[in-house]
């Protein structure tokens, strides 16, 4: 659907005319159910503005419930970090919640916000922004300043960015970018921050509007805490209502799980509701550090490994060698139970042939070697060498997926 009359869905749907779902992949069709065709269950929620999906990286997609008040906190709490309202710049899928809250932030600040036109190259990057540029010129002839200008965008964008002087200049017209949706690696926050780019770090998901943690900080309306279990888990008033069926043109609530087990709603003593994610963090000092998801941590000889801490040893080792993104996850061994393996991507593809058994344990031999000092269960067993990596609709990197074509394409043997 066009950006365009998405918002026109969305300004009538935060007014209570109707509820606006997304599809769960980016050629699906969005629809608007009316209210009388929502069933609350019993919960007592009235219907939403949006259903948006899951990401669907851990589980099946899942419809979450968003409310027009929750909506309008997240778009108020990011223009009051940012530095007020400003033009946006739609580099992301609609479908998902950090797409459609650009066109949301567009929609309360009064703009219309210029969508990417293709599929996202640095090349197509910088004639975009060119064109922002002149369409500033005409802003400032005709009314004056046209105020900041914001994007949001994945790390595997800004990774393409940063691997193109021109595009990587071209960004700094941003006066911020928000980056999200993956684990970001801090040799890419150096590249950016030596370019002069504003870099600001997201984290969030589709149960809290997007991202409402920035550069480790909570919004002021958001509070963080972390389980007994080493969790995240986030509440305050950008948080979903819960989750929604959406089913033959109605929708109807699904009520809290009385306990949870992994990630989700639940109501604490004191009556407040809390999401409990998937991922793992610390904090100190009240800035917020994620250590990676729980569900990604491979367990290998009885030691549990976190894939995200692996990646970014290797990629700080490997990047003068031109390795520009690491993917590690966990493949089955007889011996230890589950081994590392990764895949990388290069500024010179086809430069390695990661096919054969040897050739992918030679590959990581040779990749290893320039960290001596990793434990020797942290060492990739396996490597190889991809033209991009799998991904989600939204650009996330997609361990799961990495995992069945190197099982397959190693020829191994799943564990029963």
């Amino acid at each position: 659907m066009d950006h365009t009359e998405l918002a026109e869905l969305l300004r009538r749907a935060m007014t209570g005319a109707h509820t606006v779902v997304l599809p769960p992949t980016r050629d699906g069709q969005v629809s608007v159910i009316d209210p009388h065709r929502y069933d609350d269950a019993g919960t007592g929620r009235r219907p939403p503005a949006l259903v948006v999906h899951t990401s669907g990286t851990t589980g099946p997609a899942k419809g979450v419930a968003l409310s027009a008040q929750a909506l309008t906190a997240s778009a108020r709490a990011t223009e009051g970090i940012l530095g007020g309202p400003g033009r946006w710049y739609l580099a992301l899928p609609v479908n998902h919640i950090a797409g459609t809250q650009v066109v949301l932030r567009s929609l309360q600040a009064q703009t219309v916000p210029f969508a990417a036109r293709g599929p996202f190259t640095a090349q197509s990057f910088s004639a975009d922004v060119m064109a922002l540029q002149e369409a500033a010129l005409h802003i400032i002839a005709s009314s004056g300043p046209p105020g900041p200008l914001y994007t949001a965008l994945v790390p595997t964008q800004l990774t393409r960015i940063m691997a193109d002087p021109v595009a990587a200049e071209l960004a700094r017209s941003f006066d911020a970018i928000l980056l999200g949706g993956a684990a970001i690696s801090p040799s890419l926050l150096a590249r950016a921050a030596s370019a002069g780019l504003n870099i600001v770090r997201t984290y969030g998901m589709s149960e809290t509007c997007g991202g409402c943690v920035y550069d480790g900080v909570p919004f002021a309306d958001v509070d963080i805490s972390i389980d007994d279990t080493g969790r995240v888990v986030l509440a305050g008033d950008v948080l979903a209502d819960g989750y929604v069926d959406v089913t033959g043109g109605r929708l109807r609530a699904l009520p809290d799980p009385e306990e949870v087990a992994g990630s989700g709603f639940t109501t604490g003593d004191d009556g407040a509701r809390r999401f409990v994610t998937s991922d793992l963090g610390t904090i100190t000092d009240g800035v917020l550090s994620v250590l990676g998801r729980a569900d990604d941590v491979v367990i290998s000889g009885g030691e549990n490994i976190s894939p995200l801490a692996v990646e970014n040893t290797l990629l700080a080792a490997l990047e003068a060698a031109g390795v520009r993104e690491v993917l590690i996850t966990g493949v089955p061994d007889a011996e230890w139970g589950e081994v590392l393996a990764c895949a990388i991507v290069t500024d010179r593809p086809g430069t390695t042939d990661g096919g054969p058994v040897a050739t992918a344990r030679a590959l990581a031999e040779q990749l290893t070697a320039s960290v001596p000092d990793l434990p020797s269960l942290h060492r990739p067993v396996y490597a190889v060498e991809l033209d991009a990596l799998p991904a989600t609709g939204l650009g996330k990197p997609d361990r799961r997926a990495l995992r069945r074509q190197l099982v397959e394409r190693l020829g191994l043997a799943e564990r029963t």
